[in-house]
């Protein structure tokens, strides 16, 4: 029965109307959510109305209308340029968002086929991502993240799939506009890089080649976050590179009241909230020393908060659904509907997660077995995990942060699905 069941979802998924099929049924959930009309609040509500004032032209200001480089321009800005060709509304928002999932859906295929080498399973891949409930959830939202996934995957997507130098460019400047998106960005390409250098074997032949590929890619974003980082030194008179908020986000997370999450309600915290409208500056400088100074005096309980930051970054998920709860009629018509909704995407995401976690074993032992290298590029995938990861540690732990790694986990919970397919059915599955 089993072999049976596998070889109709195997003949299914290769069969020619499959990719029209999946990527119809990826592009509708997430069009039908569209519909929930999400009015902004919070960090979205923020994003929305800066990316409005910058389409007015009244430029990038604080709440006391002084310039600000607080929070990344990046998104705001991008917001802006469709404002201005569409109109300022959610629905153009959405429209953003929508677009950007069909990027991250074909690139989830293809770069799924290049990490595994199978094209079931890129296509497993794609449909494991095409039903991930907090993924849909997502795309109504003016949050960063649906966004900055099709970024980060397109710059991975350049750095693999297009060896020419103007295509390294290319991912240069994608890389340098995620990184006006999302400050940390810039610290994967090294990462990448070296799995590009081992996987062919010959190192020392090709390290000069990778190296000046990498530095091409730094040099092109650098050009894309140069004059922001210029008009920082203007604004503000100081040398911000993207922006300001890097000190208070390592000490709301480094704290006597820190758990492992953003706690933005700490004695210490609220010690510097006078200087957090007045000089921007000074309070990241400040915050900054107030959480290296905690971490410093609490060495072994900032250890200890590790397990924990990591915990709330990847234990629990669906957080997409916080938008809905105060800013939607889809909710307030079916609040029990989104609920159920929350417990099956928790559950679908461990089933993700568990298979992200136990797949490297059988996907080295099968490497081993075709007598191929084990490090290639199915490493990417972890590598984009290791990201967040490595900055939970050291600042908090947020579960919206895994996001776009989730593509990544969705293509090697797709080999792992793949792998069954092909060992309890008869059909071939390329």
């Amino acid at each position: 029965m089993l072999d049976r069941l596998s070889d109709r979802i195997t003949r299914a998924l290769m069969a020619p109307f499959a990719l029209p099929v999946l990527f119809g049924v990826y592009l509708a959930l997430r069009a039908m959510v569209i519909a929930a009309a999400v009015v902004p609040s919070s960090d979205a509500d923020w994003y929305y109305a800066h990316g409005a004032m910058l389409a007015h032209g009244l430029g990038y200001l604080n709440g006391r209308g002084m310039p600000t480089a607080f929070w990344p321009v990046g998104w705001p800005w991008l917001l802006s340029l469709a404002f201005r060709a569409f109109g300022v509304s959610i629905w153009t928002v959405g429209a953003i968002n929508w677009a950007a999932s069909a990027l991250t859906a074909w690139l989830t295929l293809d770069l799924g086929r290049r990490l595994t080498g199978s094209e079931l399973a890129a296509r497993c891949g794609l449909l494991l991502l095409a039903v991930y409930p907090n993924a849909i959830l997502y795309v109504p939202l003016a949050l960063t993240e649906v966004l900055y996934t099709a970024l980060l995957m397109g710059g991975i997507w350049l750095m693999i799939a297009r060896p020419q130098w103007l295509a390294t460019i290319a991912a240069g400047l994608v890389f340098g506009v995620a990184t006006l998106v999302k400050a940390q960005t810039l610290v994967i390409i090294p990462a990448i890089a070296l799995i590009m250098l081992y996987r062919q074997g010959d190192v020392w032949r090709r390290a000069p080649h990778v190296a000046v590929r990498t530095l091409v890619i730094f040099l092109a974003a650098a050009l894309v976050i140069a004059p922001w980082t210029l008009r920082n030194h203007r604004e503000l008179g100081a040398w911000v590179t993207v922006s300001t908020n890097g000190g208070i986000t390592l000490l709301t997370g480094n704290n006597d009241s820190a758990r492992g999450g953003y706690t933005p309600d700490d004695a210490l915290v609220h010690s510097i909230d006078p200087l957090k409208e007045r000089d921007e500056v000074a309070y990241d400088a400040q915050s900054r020393a107030l959480g290296a100074g905690w971490i410093k005096a609490h060495p072994v309980r900032f250890v200890a908060l590790a397990p924990l930051k990591v915990w709330h970054l990847w234990g629990p998920d669906g957080e997409g659904q916080w938008a809905y709860e105060t800013g939607s009629w889809a909710f307030r018509a079916a609040p029990h509907a989104f609920l159920a909704v929350r417990a099956i995407n928790q559950v679908w995401y461990w089933l993700l997660l568990i298979s992200f976690v136990v797949a490297p074993w059988p996907i080295v032992v099968a490497r081993r077995k075709a007598r191929v290298r084990v490090v290639d590029w199915w490493l990417v995938a972890y590598v984009v995990a290791l990201f967040p990861t490595a900055i939970a540690v050291v600042f908090s732990g947020q579960s919206r942060f895994h996001y776009p790694a989730m593509p990544f986990v969705c293509m090697i919970a797709g080999w792992l699905m793949a792998r069954w397919l092909a060992r309890r059915g008869t059909f071939p599955p390329s």
